[in-house]
């Protein structure tokens, strides 16, 4: 099958082809798997932070990948859930312990044993792939294969730094970058929390202005102070930056989620600007998002129905990763990415 696949480490500075286009088996599913064969697939960050080695993958090469939607096209012995030619996403979440605390408690993105797809092992930039019938969701017809996939990601990660940024309507909220995550985090809490005010804060000028066509109160640079103090901050960013400022923007008692899995080193020297008085103290909090569970994805997706929240996309075919990748890296975003697979 055709995959793309990172073989080494690479510096996008230097390497503008981190992934290869190449020939991998097709995988045959385990006792209690399916086989999907993949129509789209979702570009995200942490694929960045794989390339670059921030998130180092166990073992190469390995295929990337985490939000991708096919059509089940072989069961694993044990397999119920699914019939053949249903259509499934998979998220980041690939596979958990299912016995530790954290799991038994439904808290599997902190399990230990937390296996990411796309990382640990292969994911979605390829024409077929195998998971845990447990961690394969159900799409609804709502959405278009398209829309759908960066709802896995993007989307349920947004939903679980609402849910950790603990806001009520009528409070004031903050979104540091404005991507993929950040957009539908938007439509949630326009949506779900109509007399909440939105302020938008990110370097990019095209990224201000789409986040005012999506109905957010305003909009400026990473470093302007906000209008009015906010109650809570989501930052989406992979930076140090944006996490400075945004603490200096918080109300008092106030919140920042930092939904990022890992943070570049480039800015570190703002950490030096960190201040206790200025930042920290009035008891502030921060709170950083780790992983997703399979309940956050399933949630999600029905909220994302109920509510008709659709994400914008800009497509490329499979071949093509690797410029979706320095776009992403150049920050020229509208919405998410994703690849056409078949």
């Amino acid at each position: 099958m055709k995959a793309m696949t990172l073989n080494k480490i690479a510096d996008l500075k230097e390497n503008r082809r981190p992934l290869q286009y190449s020939d991998i088996p097709i995988p045959e599913p385990e006792e209690n798997e399916v086989r999907i064969k993949i129509s789209v697939c979702g570009v995200c960050h942490t694929e960045l932070d794989e390339i670059e080695g921030r998130l180092t993958p166990p073992k190469l090469p390995v295929v990337p990948g985490h939000q991708a939607i096919g059509l089940i096209e072989k069961l694993g012995i044990g397999t119920s859930k699914f019939k053949l030619g249903d259509r499934v996403g998979v998220a980041w979440i690939y596979s958990a312990c299912g016995t530790c605390k954290f799991c038994l408690e439904g808290n599997e993105n902190l399990c230990d044993d937390f296996r990411a797809t796309g990382k640990d092992v292969n994911g979605g930039y390829a024409e077929y792939m195998t998971v845990s019938e447990k961690y394969a969701h159900a799409i609804p017809d709502f959405f278009t294969n398209a829309e759908a996939a960066p709802l896995l990601c993007a989307g349920a990660i947004g939903y679980r730094s609402i849910q950790l940024a603990q806001i009520k309507d009528g409070d004031n909220l903050g979104l540091t970058g404005f991507g993929a995550s950040a957009h539908l985090v938007l439509k949630m809490v326009n949506h779900r929390y109509p007399n909440t005010k939105v302020f938008v804060f990110a370097r990019n000028p095209e990224e201000r202005q789409f986040a005012m066509e999506l109905g957010a109160n305003w909009s400026g640079e990473t470093t302007d102070a906000s209008p009015e103090k906010l109650d809570a901050i989501i930052d989406t960013t992979p930076a140090w930056l944006p996490i400075v400022e945004a603490l200096g923007n918080l109300e008092n008692g106030g919140r920042l989620v930092i939904n990022a899995i890992r943070k570049e080193k480039g800015d570190q020297e703002y950490l030096q600007k960190l201040s206790y008085r200025d930042h920290l103290w009035m008891e502030k909090e921060i709170k950083s998002v780790a992983n997703v569970t399979a309940k956050d994805v399933s949630d999600f997706l029905m909220l994302a129905t109920k509510a008709s929240i659709k994400p914008e996309v800009q497509m490329y075919p499979l071949e093509q990763a690797n410029e979706a990748l320095i776009e992403l890296k150049e920050q020229k975003i509208r919405g998410a990415k994703v690849l056409q697979i078949l």
